[in-house]
């Protein structure tokens, strides 16, 4: 588990699910990976329990091509970031490079709005299991699953089995 040189983005907005944003953030940390968090704009934001997370950057100031890798949280605050068309297009952009896009919960929306997961096997929170269909893909209800670099989960009890098959996929 040496992640040594490996460069991640979190997304960030207001509402994001806790755990699903600060567990892989000190995971990838202690793995020796650099990780930038990204919102909108670099301010705190709100989590749904009230546990804020200071983006370190703005989408507007960043570049996926500085990236190995981004991870999108889930909470309420997809809905928020697929609002922003610069955040859509940073996950468009690292799935045109090939590069790790890992998302959990609701936030498969972010992937449903960025047109990436037609014909692509994902999964999801059970609530988008729709939104996922609609967007082309074929939804299956496993703790992980990775699609090529597209890895996704359910729920925050699936970040262990999330956050290692990131891990595995960014070492191999």
């Amino acid at each position: 588990m040496n992640l040594q040189g490996k460069k991640i983005a979190i997304l960030a907005e207001q509402q994001y699910e806790d755990l699903e944003l600060q567990y892989p953030r000190l995971r990838f940390q202690e793995a020796g990976a650099q990780v930038t968090v990204i919102g909108p704009e670099a301010k705190s934001y709100p989590s749904k329990h009230g546990y804020p997370a200071q983006a370190d950057k703005g989408i507007r100031e960043v570049s996926p091509g500085n990236f190995d890798g981004v991870i999108i949280p889930g909470g309420y605050s997809p809905d928020h970031m697929r609002r922003s068309p610069e955040m859509v297009e940073f996950v468009r952009e690292m799935n045109r490079s090939g590069k790790i896009v890992a998302a959990i919960c609701h936030a498969g929306w972010m992937l449903c709005s960025a047109d990436i997961i037609r014909g692509r096997t994902v999964t999801g929170f059970s609530s988008i299991r729709d939104d996922l269909k609609n967007a082309g893909a074929e939804y299956v209800d496993r703790e992980v699953v990775r699609d090529g670099n597209i890895i996704t989960s359910r729920v925050p009890p699936d970040l262990p089995a999330f956050c290692r098959t990131i891990i595995e996929a960014l070492e191999g």
